[in-house]
């Protein structure tokens, strides 16, 4: 009976201590769970952080790694060797990129010298425009946005823009070949110059007829010279007569053996072979070599001045040494305007139109406006003293309110072709004036 009762105790004592293993390895097995943390404040920012701020990461230098010789985050990674930003590449033929990047805009007052200062290995174009709504009236606030420019076929981003007026140098060339009548309109209205300038422009004065005659050279437009010079260069100008050139009254009435006995009058030229009558000789208006006399003088004025010629004439040509490509060359490449004010025949309305058919033989009619359009100046269209005296007014405000856009051509900077030049305005219903274009020199180059 003992024995059956140490058996009975062994089994429980057995049983418990299986129970009490199987509870300890269910404890171990079970993960043990973790105290909670203790909420701490954040470390302020110390003053001797060097690094970029990055969100996520806090603040601090950054980790050398493979990529340590990458820029730090935030900042733009620059181009690769042999490749400018996309922003300052033209866009190509027939595609129209938005320029992102904004030109240099300086303050106002600072246009005309800032555009002076710009240091490229390249070729640097400044453009005046002149916009104006459907009646003529200049077109004011516009920004940068509102244009596009083109060098041939080529849109470019505009690298400079300022509305501001710049100093004028403006070179006045007086036709003296007009008729009397015409002449003597002109005569009356030359005082009305210097009302149209301001103290800070000068100006000079050239004469041509027969030749080209300088006046004066460049002296400040407020000067007591200028008026004097004016009075100077008034002429009587030519009579209107009826040509002839037969009969007594011819201007070959003696003839000897057939021929005239001027020696100037040679057969087969002046005089007809039998002596009966002869050819009248064409009026010289030498109007190439006036406005090229006056570009010379011109294009040793400094830059960041506006260089004007400024032309009073019916705009007729012939007899000049200089031929009208020679003198557009020219002009282009010193960055001068042609502004003009036409007077007698080529003021009358619809004159412009039928100049442009041109006879072999015959004088230009109207070559002063090719001039005009071809530089991107303004014509004024006057038959009274009043309107011409006007013009003088009005073109030297169109002159003084331009917008002057600026780009940088990635075309060789000496290369001796000429270059378009087209401007646009993002505006329906107004009217862009520029110049047509340019041949590049090296004192653009920089």
């Amino acid at each position: 009976m003992k024995l059956g009762f140490v058996a009975m105790a062994l089994a429980a004592l057995l049983s418990s201590s299986m129970c009490l293993s199987s509870a300890a390895l269910a404890q171990e097995q079970q993960p043990a769970v973790p105290d909670a943390p203790t909420p701490q404040a954040p470390k302020p920012l110390s003053s001797d952080v060097t690094g970029p701020i990055v969100p996520g990461k806090g603040a601090g230098e950054t980790p050398a790694g493979p990529d340590s010789s990458s820029s730090p985050a935030g900042q733009q990674q620059p181009a690769a060797s042999g490749q400018a930003p996309s922003s300052q590449e033209p866009s190509s033929q027939g595609k129209d990129q938005i320029q992102t990047a904004p030109p240099e805009m300086p303050a106002a007052g600072e246009g005309a010298s800032k555009i002076t200062t710009f240091i490229r290995h390249t070729t640097f174009v400044d453009v005046p425009v002149t916009v104006k709504d459907p009646k003529g009236k200049l077109v004011a606030g516009l920004t940068y946005r509102d244009f596009k420019i083109f060098e041939n076929d080529t849109r470019y981003p505009i690298s400079f823009f300022t509305t501001d007026s710049f100093p004028l140098s403006i070179a006045f060339v007086i036709d003296q070949s007009l008729t009397s009548d015409v002449m003597a309109k002109v005569n009356n209205s030359l005082g009305a110059i210097q009302g149209a300038l301001a103290n800070y422009d000068e100006a000079a004065v050239f004469t041509y007829g027969h030749m080209t005659q300088e006046r004066t050279g460049f002296t400040g437009a407020q000067s007591a010279r200028l008026p004097a010079v004016l009075a100077l260069a008034k002429e009587t100008g030519s009579e209107m007569l009826v040509p002839i050139n037969s009969g007594p009254f011819a201007g070959c009435s003696i003839t000897q053996n057939g021929n005239c006995v001027d020696p100037n009058l040679q057969t087969g030229r002046s005089a007809g072979g039998n002596g009966t009558w002869s050819t009248i000789p064409k009026e010289p208006h030498t109007l190439n070599d006036a406005i090229l006399a006056a570009a010379k003088e011109l294009s040793t004025r400094p830059q960041g001045r506006r260089r004007i010629i400024f032309v009073i004439s019916d705009g007729k040509e012939y007899g000049s040494k200089a031929t009208f490509k020679e003198v557009l060359r020219y002009l282009d490449t010193n960055k001068i305007a042609v502004y003009g004010t036409l007077v007698g025949d080529s003021a009358r309305w619809g004159e412009g139109y039928i100049s442009r058919l041109h006879l072999p033989g015959t004088m230009y009619d109207n070559l002063l406006a090719k001039y005009i359009l071809a530089t991107g100046g303004a014509p004024q269209f006057e038959n009274g003293v009043n309107g011409i005296e006007k013009s003088y007014a009005t073109i030297a405000e169109e002159a003084r309110n331009q917008y002057t856009l600026g780009y940088y051509s990635h075309q060789p900077s000496i290369d001796g072709k000429f270059r378009k030049i087209e401007v646009r305005v993002d505006r329906p219903g107004l009217e862009v004036s520029n110049k047509h274009g340019y041949y590049p020199s090296a004192q653009d180059s920089h």
